[in-house]
């Protein structure tokens, strides 16, 4: 055992590990996860989805493999046997929760998102009730918010935080705990009840046991506050009276906290079982309170909901039993029936000790990040952590959000991370992970800061990681019962490889850290550790590209780089990911004469596009790619019969717009908000210029050589020789 971990272990080693388990951590890897180690795969999205154990798939195809399952709607005897194993399950689910099967039912959806939908379809809103939640909350139960601003009611956010002036020596937990309303949201502004609510409306609110951008965990005493304590906890606002109703987004929490619902008067808890135990997809449940389920009013119906129904006429008596009433048509009776193997695995290790285990790898890995320093004794890594305070929140879940400073305080982006993260086999996840207000929260976005995101481009999902200086989402990572020491020494490991700046050593130069790189003329001294050796240009996307001395820059970088691309009838962009052949499709471009020069051993003419983007009739139209929305100019049929021979698919060849016309439409369209339009990409993945070292070339052609496979073509731009140490700049 090597000197840091024996240092862990005797921080940590009482709860790491699962030491009074059935099972040590190191024996769940060896025999339940063998293939994140034969992968070489440092899996850290565990808040994502975290993984299923090969034993528990076992075991559920040995169940399949041994019994016959049936639409539990029939009345077969394998149809009655499948319903005796979905009430098993459901009693297992409430027991998971510790709730009472007399005041709870457990109603299976499709996943977490449907439970809230369905929350929000039938929940008794009117012009008295609100819709309040906390700012940490999903996407999906923001969208509630939908269903209550349609039927009049209002919605607003909160900030739970401590009531610094409340709470003496009488005073309860209700006299500590503010929540301070952000403004209220209203529809239909003319039909506004110019009175008081009366407080005999029934109001919502959500929030989630734990935070998937911050791993805060909210303290389900809020529950209790709430419905017994609204009006002094609101104080001061209209919504203060009416009937409390609690929800709870414990898709998150559940797999290490799970609500027990005989403390904490909790009427609705939405759970998703993929992120309990990796398996079953699709499949989720929402345990609700009898007397909250028998207030939902259900508009549709479905097979399975009714008890009668007239086709020729408006007639229907649905069922009384609140599963049946609420499950429309047959429920995926053979992926409930996998559940039982999944709770096998977290009843053997019990959620207090996967708990434990995973809180000593979030604090080892917030202790090291916040303990990194550059040369210059400049923090390297920010974690955007909640509230301190027991009243308001427990501690810490399963994550650890954050980002990465350079020596000179500016921001390294998160997409950045995530693709050498990627490269160096660890898998994390970046962005605001469907949380828009704990996002806007924790990076301080405004308002204007969103809406100036969004004009100048920037949505869910895409690399715009920062805009005009500000970060737009944090780097994430989060753990599962089964990660291990390793894997969070790999991550502190590759943070302090890449992007931490140490001494300089013999040129030993990381590029990563550096501004920029010194390029040598001929006579030149050459002073920097690199100089610039070849230039390649890329015209068609995936295609081979043709080596230049020099070549004119755009705002879209090398000039003509990746300005065309191939398209197949589906929509689909092709790649030689997916098209192989596309490698031996070679293109030139000659400037003088103003023509692309195309081959393929496919085809026996050469195909000859002129670069004027008048010299064809084709049209245009409108394409996405990499979340971003491009103009693009395609060609007449015998374009695109030569490239459908040449790559044997039939396809078609679409060209980027001309950077002016495409950056006055942007303009146009962002009313001067957005960020520098002029300088934009065409189809390239990552940015205008791709760099790679000369040994690295070499390095990778050796691994193929080594491998049995023929490199014939490489996605660079620019080659490097350098004089001394090699690094290699990624994009």
């Amino acid at each position: 055992m090597d000197a840091d971990k024996a240092e862990f272990l005797k921080e940590f080693g009482s709860d790491y590990g699962y030491p009074n388990g059935p099972k040590s951590i190191d024996e769940i890897r060896a025999t339940e996860f063998n293939r994140l180690d034969q992968k070489g795969i440092v899996y850290l999205d565990h808040a994502g989805a975290t993984l299923y154990s090969e034993l528990q798939m076992e075991e559920i195809f040995k169940d399949f493999n041994s019994n016959i399952y049936a639409n539990p709607h029939s009345q077969s005897d394998s149809s009655s046997a499948t319903s005796d194993i979905i009430r098993e399950v459901r009693q297992q689910v409430l027991d998971y929760c510790n709730a009472s099967a007399k005041e709870y039912k457990c109603i299976f959806t499709s996943g977490a998102t449907a439970a809230l939908k369905l929350v929000g379809e039938a929940f008794p809103w009117s012009r008295e009730s609100c819709f309040m939640y906390t700012m940490e909350n999903h996407n999906s139960v923001l969208g509630i918010r939908e269903y209550a601003l349609s039927k009049g009611a209002a919605a607003f956010a909160v900030d739970v935080e401590d009531n610094v002036n409340g709470g003496g020596a009488s005073g309860g937990q209700e006299a500590r705990v503010k929540l301070s309303p952000h403004a209220t949201q209203r529809r239909n502004e003319a039909k506004i009840l110019e009175e008081e609510p009366t407080g005999n409306a029934y109001n919502l609110f959500a929030f989630p046991s734990e935070c998937n951008f911050s791993g805060l965990r909210f303290s389900l005493d809020l529950a209790n506050l709430i419905k017994e304590n609204s009006e002094r906890i609101l104080e001061g606002s209209p919504f203060c009276k009416g009937h409390w109703i609690v929800l709870i987004d414990a898709a998150k929490g559940c797999t290490t906290c799970p609500p027990d619902l005989s403390k904490y008067a909790v009427d609705f808890v939405v759970i998703s079982f993929y992120k309990l135990f990796g398996y079953p997809t699709g499949l989720g449940a929402l345990v609700v309170q009898n007397d909250a389920a028998r207030l939902m009013k259900k508009t549709y119906f479905s097979g399975g909901t009714v008890a009668a129904s007239f086709a020729d006429m408006d007639f229907v008596r649905r069922r009384e039993g609140i599963e049946e009433l609420f499950e429309d048509g047959t429920i995926s009776f053979l992926s409930i029936a996998s559940i039982r193997h999944g709770f096998k695995i977290l009843n053997s290790l019990t959620p207090s000790m996967m708990s434990r285990h995973i809180a000593a790898l979030t604090m080892y890995v917030k202790k090291m990040l916040l303990g990194l320093r550059h040369e210059n004794e400049a923090n390297v890594c920010i974690i955007y952590e909640g509230h301190t305070s027991k009243l308001v929140c427990n501690e810490s879940g399963s994550i650890v959000s954050f980002n990465l400073k350079r020596p000179d305080g500016s921001w390294f982006g998160y997409s950045e991370v995530e693709k050498l993260a990627s490269l160096s086999g660890i898998q994390l996840r970046t962005g605001c992970f469907c949380n828009p207000g704990a996002c806007a929260k924790y990076l301080g976005l405004s308002h204007l800061d969103l809406l100036s995101n969004l004009e100048a481009g920037h949505v869910c999902w895409d690399d715009n990681d920062i805009i005009q200086g500000k970060l737009t989402g944090a780097v994430r990572v989060s753990f599962g019962y089964m990660s291990t020491y390793e894997d969070a020494k790999k991550l502190i490991d590759f943070i302090t490889s890449l992007f931490v700046s140490k001494p300089n050593k013999s040129e030993n130069w990381n590029m990563l850290r550096t501004k920029s790189i010194l390029l040598s003329n001929e006579g030149h001294e050459r002073k920097a550790g690199y100089y610039l050796k070849s230039i390649t240009v890329y015209p068609i996307k995936s295609c081979t590209g043709f080596s230049v001395e020099s070549w004119p820059l755009s705002s879209t970088g090398l000039q003509h780089d990746r300005e065309w691309l191939l398209k197949s009838l589906t929509g689909e962009i092709l790649t030689q990911k997916k098209v192989p052949d596309m490698c031996s499709i070679s293109a030139y471009i000659d400037l003088n004469k103003g023509i692309m020069f195309v081959e393929s051993p496919r085809c026996r003419e050469k195909l000859e596009i002129n670069l004027k983007t008048d010299s064809y009739p084709g049209g245009i139209e409108e394409i996405e790619l990499h979340a971003q929305r491009y103009e693009v100019q395609y060609y007449e049929n015998d374009v695109d019969l030569w490239f459908s021979r040449a790559v044997g698919h039939p396809c078609s060849l679409l060209r980027c717009c001309s950077s002016q016309n495409y950056s006055s439409w942007k303009k146009d369209k962002s009313r001067n908000l957005c960020r520098d339009v002029e300088s934009r990409l065409n189809f390239a993945n990552e940015a205008q210029f791709l760099l790679i070292s000369e040994e690295s070339v070499s390095d990778l052609n050796n691994r193929l050589s080594l491998s049995m496979f023929q490199c014939t073509s490489l996605p660079h731009n620019f080659t490097f020789t350098e004089q001394a140490h090699t690094r290699t700049l990624l994009d």
